[in-house]
């Protein structure tokens, strides 16, 4: 149950973001990365942060100017994923490039990658504490300032169909899944989409410690507050403009002091 509480007047929320302020200058990564890199360093990011459940799981890239998507191969895990292992595949799904064949439930991507040009990466696996809320029919509330990142972006799909291993049902999904960009699957896991690897990462990361954060609220059956509606706005301004470099740049340079062989192509 959601607590009243009574609040004092605050004065309006201010903007937000880039708008509000900028920062000189980010510490780099140290080197530029070619979109397989990208991808291959989104994978083992999100691996080590527990977003994974073992074979399960697969990530999309739609080149801007091309009827194609780079995805992981059918067989490496995300935690052991190199630049190299990345395939290139047609919107039908038609291996183009690549060692191995690729999941058939690539039809989860193609046809919200068809729908939604905003939705250049498609991300989607079995996070633990998402899963629980999928099999719950919760969907996360705004517990906490980080959860305002995904302010007007939630939906949950509320049926279970089993794999989705041909267009129609990919189809029949992405239609179902709409404009959202965080979606839970009923009995299933979670999809996010976003317009760069580095900002759909970012809130990969984010989404299942705001499951667990909801359900460790549930679990105590005690009276919860939420963030107020007014103020979300500016602060997922402020977490996805000025916060998306931050937490990828720094993922980043921890994953290649450990594991510069993600690079390799």
């Amino acid at each position: 149950m959601t607590l009243n509480v009574e609040r004092r007047l605050m004065p309006p929320p201010v903007a937000g973001g880039a708008a509000e302020w900028t920062p000189r200058v980010m510490p780099p990564i140290g080197r530029d990365l070619s979109e397989r890199q990208k991808l291959a360093c989104a994978f083992r990011i999100l691996g080590r942060s527990g977003f994974t459940e073992n074979i399960a799981g697969h990530i999309t890239v739609r080149a801007d100017d091309a009827e194609e998507l780079l995805v992981n191969p059918w067989g490496v895990w995300w935690e052991e994923m190199t630049a190299a292992d990345i395939c290139r595949v047609s919107m039908d799904a038609t291996v183009i490039e690549g060692r191995w064949d690729v999941t058939p439930a690539i039809h989860i991507h193609t046809e919200l990658h068809r729908r939604r040009p905003d939705a250049r990466v498609v991300i989607h696996n079995h996070p633990y504490h998402a899963t629980v809320l999928a099999a719950l029919g919760v969907l996360p509330e705004f517990l906490h300032q980080t959860g305002s990142m995904f302010d007007g972006d939630l939906a949950f799909v509320d049926e279970y169909t089993g794999e989705i291993a041909t267009s129609d049902l990919g189809a029949d999904l992405a239609d179902r899944i709409g404009d959202k960009s965080v979606v839970l699957l009923a009995n299933h896991g979670v999809i996010v989409t976003g317009p760069s690897v580095e900002e759909a990462t970012y809130r990969a990361a984010t989404v299942d410690r705001q499951c667990r954060l909801m359900h460790d609220v549930l679990v105590s059956g005690r009276d919860h507050t939420l963030v107020a509606p007014t103020l979300r706005r500016s602060m997922k301004a402020s977490l996805l403009e000025r916060g998306t470099d931050f937490f990828w740049n720094g993922a980043v340079r921890a994953l290649l002091r450990d594991h510069p062989e993600v690079l390799d192509r």
